[in-house]
């Protein structure tokens, strides 16, 4: 059977694997450390602040909390995430976090060597996926103790000192050097094969007539797993296995091929591979980018200055303020557009404190107060019926932008960017090669000379290797899998796929992006799995290397 050369996969992996996981960002590494034999027990010398849910922890305390009945301790909890077990496994991991106070865990970690599942991460970089990534000048929007996996203090290990209140909102170089060092600290690195790509993920159905690749029959394959001596050998599904191909980028940039079998595949891919498009005229064009690391590039090539077009901003979330804070640290001028009314309530602003997140509320009043007046009233009764009349239209209509200073409370004392511009319920018509946009208001067209536009408008999860892109595991099978819109479908306490036995999903894909309820995905599909293979009398043994 054809693997990673000897040099790239841990040697102790056999050619089928119980798992695979597909992703090493938090989630892969959350949990690959649950599966590796490490059991939250309830501290006994803690207590937790709610009532209810220690009694029932009282109740079995002489067991894991991964051999446990999951729904019983979810039972009646809130929390910010829509899963039951995510929220479970925060106020156990953050007790009375949401109320602002900062309770020690109410969990001890304990590690039994019998019951490691053999796994196999499998991720495009080092351990800690998106984060090597994102800018290092950034604060998190959580703070750095919500970002901290299981059984390691993330102060401990980054020598935080709390010093104020936003100082404890990290870094993400300081939390990609995190996850690197969970990784060696806890022993993980042999579960973990870096630099890979997934470029396939079908399920092998055996033991039935026509016998093959749901996708397709295909016999070599089918010859691959007897001479492998898997017969008989079941996964989740009932008899189906997983076959998962790809390569590996070794040195000098050489691509080795692989294949593996698998029980179990999860999918802990994250949400960071494809931005959301506007899909408007000239979004290909060379001055349109989707990434805020593109305008750091261009300040640090001094491709943009004061004196530049101002640059537009697409999009009312966090990454777009944070390209306006990139704006507004280099004296770059700014027009952001965005849909949505100042007032909306499901702006994300509204859902932060201003003490803990003080340069977002910053944006945020720019946003409110600093909005366009068109200089060009007698264009909005003539309404454009067609973007191909967008270029006579530019040519007419390229002043600087004229602001209009609401009143906003809270605004004293707030130093504000001048060279800023917000546009309200607007929306982007094109782009035009002579670098302008054409904006579109309430019964108005606008035009703008630019530098360059930043679409910041979200990203979607790319599931190319999946049959469909993975469409027909998502909540909605006729939409694409949207983290936001339209997440995997799965069982609530498993983290099982309802459309597909045997694949698991967790993190952005099934609806949580916050690294501190991710966490619950991994609880989830740890608890499942070991408790299927001791009801199988397959539990594991000698360090984890074989199922007896």
């Amino acid at each position: 059977m054809p693997l990673l050369e000897e040099t790239t996969l841990p040697k102790e992996h056999p050619p089928t694997v119980p798992v695979v996981i597909i992703g090493n960002g938090p989630s892969g590494i959350c949990l690959s450390y649950l599966l590796s034999g490490y059991k939250p027990y309830l501290d006994t010398a803690s207590v937790h602040p709610n009532p209810i849910l220690y009694r029932k922890l009282q109740e079995t305390k002489h067991l894991p909390i991964t051999e446990q009945d999951l729904e019983y301790l979810s039972e009646g909890l809130e929390g910010r995430s829509r899963n039951p077990v995510a929220v479970l496994f925060d106020t156990l991991l953050h007790p009375n976090a949401d109320f602002g106070y900062e309770f020690p865990p109410v969990l001890q970690w304990r590690r039994d060597k019998q019951q490691h599942i053999p796994h196999l991460v499998l991720g495009r970089a080092t351990p800690g996926g998106a984060w090597h990534a994102m800018e290092g000048s950034m604060l998190t929007i959580s703070l750095g103790i919500w970002m901290e996996l299981p059984g390691v203090n993330y102060r401990d290990l980054t020598n935080g000192k709390r010093r104020d209140v936003t100082s404890d909102r990290a870094s993400p170089e300081e939390i990609s050097s995190y996850y690197r060092n969970y990784v060696k600290l806890k022993g993980l690195q042999k579960n973990f094969a870096d630099n890979t790509y997934v470029t396939s993920v079908q399920k092998l159905c055996r033991g039935h007539e026509g016998e093959g690749l749901e996708n397709g029959h295909n016999d070599e394959i089918e010859g691959q797993v007897g001479d492998g001596g898997n017969e008989g050998f079941e996964g989740s599904g009932g008899g189906a296995l997983w076959e998962v191909r790809g390569y590996q980028q070794v040195q000098n940039d050489t691509h080795v091929p692989f294949s593996l079998f698998a029980e179990n595949v999860v999918l802990a891919t994250g949400a960071s591979d494809s931005p959301v498009r506007l899909n408007v005229e000239g979004e290909d064009l060379p001055f349109v980018f989707h990434s805020i690391s593109d305008l750091g590039l261009a300040v640090s090539l001094r491709k943009l200055d004061m004196n530049s077009d101002p640059v537009l901003i697409v999009g009312a979330g966090l990454s777009a303020a944070d390209a306006v804070l990139c704006a507004y640290n280099s004296n770059i001028r700014v027009l952001h557009v965005f849909r949505k009314s100042v007032d909306d309530p499901d702006l994300i602003f509204k859902q932060l404190p201003k003490t803990l997140y003080p340069e977002y509320h910053k944006v945020y009043n720019m946003m409110c107060s600093q909005t366009y007046t068109s200089v060009a009233p007698s264009s909005a009764s003539n309404r454009p019926q067609a973007v191909s009349i967008a270029s006579s239209v530019c040519a007419k209509m390229c002043p600087k932008p004229q602001l209009t200073t609401g009143n906003m409370a809270g605004n004293a004392g707030v130093s504000l960017f001048p060279d800023y511009t917000s546009f309200p319920e607007h929306c982007v018509v094109s782009f035009q090669s002579d670098m302008k946009c054409l904006l579109q208001g309430n019964n108005s067209l606008k035009a703008f000379k630019i530098s360059m536009a930043l679409v910041l408008i979200g990203t979607n999860p790319n599931l190319f290797f999946l049959k469909g892109q993975g469409q027909y595991l998502g909540q909605d099978p006729t939409k694409p899998i949207s983290c936001k819109q339209n997440p995997i479908d799965i069982h609530p306490y498993t983290f099982e796929c309802t459309k597909e036995p045997g694949l698991f999903a967790m993190g952005p894909l099934v609806g949580d992006n916050f690294v501190r309820f991710l966490k619950g995905g991994a609880l989830g599909i740890s608890s499942c799995l070991l408790k299927r293979l001791k009801k199988k009398g397959k539990l594991i043994s000698n360090g984890g290397n074989n199922l007896i």
